[in-house]
């Protein structure tokens, strides 16, 4: 197959029409880049504040999502699928109640698993490379587990001293990521469009 065969195909035609259609709405994607980097920017003076909101809108999340599994437990019939969502549910309501009435304990509950999470991350990617060290590229495997790894346990050794601000950063950094990527596609659609 040759790049004029690539070029001609179904796919790259579905390509560039879509990227002829984005490409008339290039300045919301500028727009959203720039209100999404000022949200970022605002994030990172106000650390403990986005560290708040977040712990807020997960809590709200799962308070929502345990009344979902509260109201399936009531329409299963049987006994054990009644128990199971039933215990689900408040699990789930009751965590994100802790979270609403008490950020700060649930900033501090999220932080822990984040680190745990993470801990356990690296460790499976590291057994997933050492169970598979022969085969070509999967030393990556082994580096993305090390730093997984390495996170999850800088994560776990400051904790609770990082609960206030730690959740906030990462939220901070992922709307500025999210923007940059959001201006820069816009400014390439409109580069496109001539």
């Amino acid at each position: 197959m040759t790049d004029s065969d690539f070029n001609t195909s179904p796919g790259s035609d579905r390509l560039a029409k879509a990227l002829t259609e984005l490409g008339a709405h290039w300045g919301w994607f500028i727009a959203l880049g720039i209100v999404l980097l000022i949200l970022g920017a605002i994030g990172f003076v106000h650390v403990f504040a986005a560290t708040l909101v977040s712990v807020i809108f997960i809590g709200t999340l799962m308070l929502i999502g345990g009344v979902g599994e509260l109201i399936h437990a009531w329409r299963v019939k049987q006994l054990a699928g009644f128990l199971f969502w039933s215990a689900s549910g408040l699990l789930y309501a009751g965590a994100g109640v802790v979270a609403l009435v008490n950020p700060v304990v649930g900033a501090s509950i999220l932080t822990l698993l984040l680190g745990a999470t993470l801990i356990a991350v690296g460790a499976l990617r590291l057994w997933l490379w050492f169970n598979n060290r022969g085969q070509r590229g999967w030393p990556w495997l082994a580096l993305s587990g090390l730093i997984t790894l390495a996170t999850g346990i800088l994560i776990a050794a400051l904790w609770p001293g990082n609960s206030m601000w730690l959740l906030g950063l990462l939220l901070s950094i992922d709307l500025l990521f999210q923007g940059w990527s959001a201006l820069l596609l816009g400014l390439a659609l409109k580069q496109r469009r001539g």
